[in-house]
């Protein structure tokens, strides 16, 4: 299942200008607030009709302004996630489920099966109660759960963690990995989180000022992300566990990494991600420091910032990318330029489920 988009929308003083197509899996719409995400994803879903333009779903085109097609949303069968899960007080849980699969009564495909449904979302347990007495990471997964039982077949998220706190999405974001993995569903998500991007996405839309900047996999475009947390994404695998200390040894491309103890099996598959600014350079070899992992390496690219105190410096550490973000000065007295190698100092990396 693929889509292709290819719009042009102008509202008052904005104008959104996208064309893209991607693959099956989970794409990131990624930006600052007001770079037009939630206005792509509005003309996706059909709730805005685009200026000029093109989109289309696994060949089936639902907006096409050059034949005056435009399908209308309840047509579409796209399942719609927003900030806010929009489930009806009145109902329980399982009758806010059944809702969702009336829309579906003439549809076939999609994980259409009630019982499917619940177990990949974890919420049976919930199934007798009202939406007010569930948390705002239960009332979201419901919200999924709903959505997945229309038989859609394309996924919207807009933001669909903004509302919630740290406790939350850390307890939803295991169910949307299963569902990018299990469900079979390719999703269009909204983030200007890196995190959730670097722990979520299959492929990274970069938005800016309502122009697509980037396309592709997350292991390359990420790292281009102009936003305060930017970061590099590493794939790896735990290659072991140091009881002694309580740290878990990651392998990657790049070289080892140790991290707090992760609560998984020997050869699982994680991402390690890691911010640019948690990353300093070394000419030598770094001796008698606290930072545990330390990536050899060499300038790839150096990128001054349009504010001239910064620069963000492109690291290749054996084919994997690790950018670090320095200031202009740190740059100049170390003479980085391309070719030359170097010490990547990593201060902090946090650790996904791939």
């Amino acid at each position: 299942m693929s889509f292709e988009i290819d719009v042009d929308h102008v509202r008052e003083h904005f104008r959104l200008t996208a064309r893209f197509s991607s693959a099956p899996g989970l794409t990131a719409l990624f930006g600052r607030s007001g770079s037009g995400k939630s206005t792509l994803v509005d003309i996706i879903g059909g709730l805005i009709r685009p200026t000029r333009g093109r989109v289309a779903v696994d060949g089936q085109v639902l907006v096409d302004t050059d034949r005056g097609l435009f399908v209308p949303k309840h047509r579409r069968r796209i399942g719609y996630v927003f900030q806010d899960s929009r489930l009806f007080p009145h109902l329980s849980v399982r009758h806010n489920l059944l809702y969702g699969r009336w829309f579906a009564r003439h549809s076939g495909g999609g994980p259409g099966d009630l019982a499917s449904v619940v177990e990949l979302l974890g919420i049976g347990a919930l199934l007798d109660r009202r939406p007010d007495s569930l948390s705002g990471g239960e009332r979201q997964r419901v919200a999924i759960g709903r959505a997945l039982l229309a038989h859609p077949r394309l996924l919207l998220m807009d933001e669909p963690l903004a509302s919630l706190d740290e406790a939350r999405r850390a307890e939803i974001l295991p169910y949307i990995e299963r569902l990018r993995d299990e469900a079979g569903v390719p999703i269009i998500y909204v983030s200007h989180s890196v995190a959730e991007v670097a722990r979520l996405a299959t492929t990274v839309v970069i938005l800016s000022e309502g122009r697509v900047t980037a396309v592709g996999p997350v292991l390359d475009i990420l790292p281009l992300a102009d936003a305060g947390d930017a970061g590099s994404v590493l794939d790896a695998t735990v290659a072991r566990h140091d009881e002694a200390f309580q740290l878990t040894v990651l392998a990657s491309a790049a070289g080892e990494l140790q991290v707090p103890r992760l609560a998984v099996p020997v050869g699982s598959p994680v991402r390690a991600y890691i911010r640019a600014r948690d990353v300093m350079i070394s000419l030598r070899p770094p001796e008698e420091i606290s930072a545990l992992n330390v990536l050899a390496g060499r300038i790839a690219a150096v990128a001054p910032n349009p504010n001239g105190a910064q620069a963000d410096v492109r690291l290749d550490c054996n084919g994997a990318v690790l950018m670090a973000r320095l200031t202009a000065k740190s740059v100049h007295r170390l003479a980085l330029a391309p070719g030359r190698p170097v010490f990547a100092v990593i201060k902090s990396v946090s650790f996904e489920r791939s």
